[in-house]
């Protein structure tokens, strides 16, 4: 079952966010470190900010996955919304999870009056979402080389476009 999250639903999404970033650190910018989503209070001012920002959880008994969509604050840029923070549990991967939680996102992202453009990045150390993503409509529109450093590991984001109306 997908759906936004809740006030209630806080800590599950701070264990979450702190397994994807420990079990895929070079598909995040964030670290453990300086992760804004590690505390109780910031999760809970960004939970309640909707509907420009919200973030989709897969429920299966507990939260096993999450997307989350913020709108461009700008007013120049307030046709644009970003799609971060992905992730599924890997023993919930391949079961349509992933797929289910982006389109929440588009369903959602279509609703809020101006909004023509979803951006995201992908890091290159996630081929699978990259194809995720492709998928469903979205395309590449530049590369960041060398754009992510972990523990002398580096990676390049591609930066993706999903055109909604």
């Amino acid at each position: 079952m997908i759906n936004i999250l809740s006030d209630k639903n806080a800590e599950e999404y701070i264990k979450l966010r702190r397994e994807a970033l420990l079990e895929s650190p070079l598909a995040f910018a964030s670290s453990l470190e300086d992760d804004h989503s590690s505390n109780v209070e910031k999760v809970l001012e960004y939970i309640r900010q909707g509907p420009d920002s919200v973030i989709f959880g897969a429920f299966i008994e507990e939260l096993v996955g999450m997307a989350g969509l913020y709108r461009d604050r700008h007013k120049k840029g307030s046709h644009k919304a970003y799609l971060w923070g992905m992730y599924v549990c890997p023993e919930h991967r391949r079961k349509g999870l992933g797929t289910q939680l982006v389109r929440a996102v588009i369903k959602h992202a279509k609703t809020l009056p101006g909004l023509e453009y979803i951006h995201l990045s992908v890091s290159s150390a996630a081929p699978e979402a990259q194809h995720l993503y492709e998928s469903i409509g979205f395309s590449i529109w530049g590369t960041e080389f060398d754009a992510l450093r972990y523990d002398d590991k580096t990676t390049s984001e591609h930066h993706m476009v999903l055109r909604l109306r």
